[in-house]
């Protein structure tokens, strides 16, 4: 099966590909609009740009293919099959509950979160601020989206709540994210920010998506003689439950890192508390370790298949091939639940920004951290209005243990 046909066969199974009269409109990938396709024209025709191209089967006339041929019967009649529009229950009452109180929520939150934080010690020398104190007004900054003066605003209003003891100046929350020695913390914290989930998580996703920063890259473009410059970027991968959307592990690279190197230590930062059955991932992901890694934690790959790969390896490596090849409806039934990491990388954009104020590399690191954190809070205040969940941290085991 060819790349196209392939990519049909996935369009077939997961999006609404209607029949309008004698023409077939297919959802495009890319954009929110539609393309046409006509099966009783000789050959077929498709008004998408690679078709117009190339004058070849596109994906689209795949997929309009694979649902007729899904719509026969036996005896040769054609079920007519009527659009129905999917639609997804709202809890109203727990969302807007949740949306009204969830600064205020995520702030107790975050207090609860940051109390294991230890105070590394100091012999000499002027005393420091609390180190859970500036790591809450660190992550507050960014879950308000203001800079570090406007948002002492609102960290001043949680020191009145008493949920942290002395008020940082903000260049102390800016010196917070330059320093390296916090990002372990802030990664052991958006771990156990989804600990208290864990009950309900068991399915994965994995996916990895770019932050855009406020330096540039410039080069000189040869072919035009002049000098280009564009945004530089952070690569960020994550795990997340398909449930509630809940972040388990993330890896920050640069942009140039390939996303294959990154799921180990993804599903070996959620196996800490979770218990996996499945992970799901783009081609991207797929190599004979990764399988392994995943089927190590206890959980089965829905990891797709390059279009040249021949089945030839290792046992599960040919067993998860045939399974792929053979089973392909059930396969993608699995598979498209990955669509819900992309759905996180949404949220947290939107509602935290999807570029960093930070200039240097370190702080552009934990600044995005951060960021994580806050989504984490977000998801478990809407948990706490429609799971009836009362989260709690280190519950287990004491971060003096972990971070220190």
């Amino acid at each position: 099966m060819e790349a196209r046909e392939q990519r049909g066969l996935e369009l077939a199974a997961t999006k609404q590909i209607r029949r309008q009269g004698k023409v077939w409109t297919v959802p495009s990938q890319a954009t929110s609009g539609n393309y046409v396709v006509d099966l009783k024209s000789d050959p077929p025709t498709c008004s998408c740009p690679d078709h117009e191209l190339r004058r070849n089967k596109c994906k689209h006339i795949y997929a309009v293919e694979f649902t007729v041929r899904r719509d026969t019967q036996p005896d040769g009649t054609t079920t007519v099959t009527k659009t129905v529009r999917v639609t997804y229950s709202q809890n109203w009452p727990a969302y807007n509950a949740a949306q009204t109180t969830e600064k205020t929520r995520a702030a107790a939150l975050l207090n609860g979160l940051c109390a294991g934080i230890v105070n590394p010690p100091q012999a000499t020398g002027r005393p420091r601020l609390p180190l859970p104190d500036v790591v809450f007004s660190a992550v507050m900054k960014v879950f308000v989206t203001m800079s570090g003066r406007r948002s002492m605003s609102d960290i001043r209003e949680c020191q009145e709540q008493g949920y942290i003891a002395k008020l940082p100046h903000y260049n102390s929350i800016l010196n917070c994210l330059e320093d390296p020695s916090v990002t372990p913390i802030l990664k052991m914290l958006v771990e156990e920010s989804a600990s208290p989930l864990k009950a309900v998580e068991t399915d994965f996703a994995v996916d990895a998506s770019g932050f855009s920063t406020s330096t540039f890259a410039r080069w000189y473009d040869e072919k035009y003689g002049r000098i280009r410059s564009q945004h530089e970027w952070i690569k960020v991968h994550l795990i997340v439950g398909v449930k509630t959307n809940v972040v388990t592990g993330v890896e920050i690279t640069d942009p140039d890192v390939h996303d294959t190197t990154q799921l180990p230590a993804l599903v070996e930062a959620t196996g800490k508390q979770f218990a996996i059955s499945e992970v799901s991932a783009d081609k991207g992901y797929i190599s004979k370790r990764n399988l392994a890694v995943v089927v190590a934690a206890g959980a089965v790959p829905y990891i797709p298949f390059k279009s040249n790969t021949t089945g030839e390896g290792p046992e599960l490596w040919r067993k998860m091939f045939h399974f792929y090849q053979f089973n392909r409806t059930e396969f993608l039934q699995h598979y498209h639940k990955r669509s819900n990491v992309e759905t996180v990388f949404s949220m947290m954009k939107r509602k935290f920004g999807g570029s960093v104020r930070s200039k240097t590399p370190t702080a552009q690191v934990n600044e995005i951290l951060c960021k994580v954190i806050c989504h984490n809070l977000s998801v478990l205040v809407q948990s706490i209005y429609e799971l009836g969940i009362e989260p709690t941290f280190w519950a287990e085991s004491s971060l003096a243990h972990k971070v220190n």
